[in-house]
C-alpha cells in the first residue's frame, strides 16, 4: 500500500481498531509486524487496549506486555524517556550508541529483542501544546533494513496519528486552505519519494540551499513540525501527488 492510498483509506475509517489494523497492514508490507502507539506527555482517552498510560494501541505479545508491567519497565523505558526530546524518526540502536543507559535499561532492550522486538524504528509525533506521541515499529526478522524505511514509516505514522486523533475529536478534520508555490510543491513531491535536498536540487537544477528554503516555507505554510508531516498534510489536502514512473 503506497502512501496516498494509506492516506485515502485512513481518512475514511471511523473505527479506531480498523485504523490501527490498516497501519499494521501497511507496516507488515515493509517487514514490521509489531507496533506500539502511545501518548507520552498527555492523556489520550481514546484507547484500544486495557493498558496503563502511555499505551494507546499495540499488538505486542501478551507475554511481553505482562513482563513489561510486572518489572516496572514503563518507568525506565528509553522510548518513554528520550523520545519527547527528539524531532525525527530514529532507530532503536540510537539508544545504545548515543545514550548512557543504566543496566536495567540495557536489560529491557535485550529482553525486548528476545521477545521478538528487533530492528526497531521510533517515530516521535509532536503536536500542539507540547503533546508528544510515539509509534514504535519492530520486526521479528533480522534481515529487515530499518534505516531504509525511516522516511516511509515516519509518513505512515504521521498520517495515522492525525487520523486517530481526529476520531477522538482532538484535531479538526478540515484543514485550512494552504497556497503552495509550484516550486514548493515540486520540492515536497520529491521529498515524498525519499529524496534528500541535494538530490532534489540536482533533479530541479537548483541549489541545495534553495531546496531547503522552499521546503521550510512549505513546512511553515502547512503548520507542520517537519518535512515528513508537511508531505502528509500536502497529500491530504490534494496539493501534491507523487511522481509516476
Amino acid at each position: 500500500m503506497d502512501l496516498p492510498d494509506f492516506i485515502e483509506h485512513s481518512n475514511r475509517i471511523r473505527c479506531p481498531r480498523e485504523l490501527f489494523s490498516l497501519l499494521l497492514k501497511a507496516a507488515q508490507d515493509e517487514g514490521f509486524t509489531q507496533l506500539a502507539y502511545g501518548a507520552l506527555t498527555y492523556n489520550e482517552p481514546l484507547r484500544l487496549v486495557d493498558h496503563p498510560h502511555p499505551a494507546i494501541a499495540l499488538n505486542y505479545s501478551a507475554q511481553w506486555q505482562g513482563r513489561y508491567l510486572e518489572r516496572g519497565y514503563g518507568a525506565i523505558d528509553p522510548v518513554v524517556t528520550y523520545t519527547p526530546s527528539i524531532a525525527v524518526p530514529f532507530l532503536w540502536d540510537w539508544f545504545v550508541t548515543r545514550c548512557t543507559l543504566s543496566n536495567r535499561q540495557r536489560q529491557l532492550l535485550n529482553e525486548a529483542a528476545e521477545a521478538g522486538l528487533k530492528n526497531g524504528v521510533i517515530v516521535p509525533l509532536h503536536g500542539p501544546w507540547g503533546r508528544v506521541a510515539v509509534i514504535s515499529f519492530a520486526s521479528q526478522f533480522n534481515d529487515v533494513r530499518p534505516k531504509a524505511q525511516l522516511y516511509r514509516l515516519g509518513a505512515l505514522a504521521s498520517q495515522f496519528h492525525v487520523a486517530f486523533t481526529s476520531l477522538g475529536g482532538g484535531l479538526r478534520r478540515d484543514l485550512p486552505a494552504v497556497d503552495l508555490s509550484p516550486r514548493e510543491k515540486d520540492c515536497l513531491r520529491w521529498t515524498a519519494q525519499g529524496k534528500s535536498s541535494w538530490d532534489i536540487g540536482m533533479i530541479l537544477a537548483i541549489s541545495e540551499n534553495t531546496v531547503n528554503f522552499h521546503v521550510k516555507n512549505a513546512i511553515r505554510k502547512l503548520d507542520a513540525t517537519n518535512r515528513i508531516v508537511a508531505v502528509v498534510k500536502a497529500i491530504r489536502l490534494g496539493l501534491i501527488d507523487l511522481p509516476q514512473f
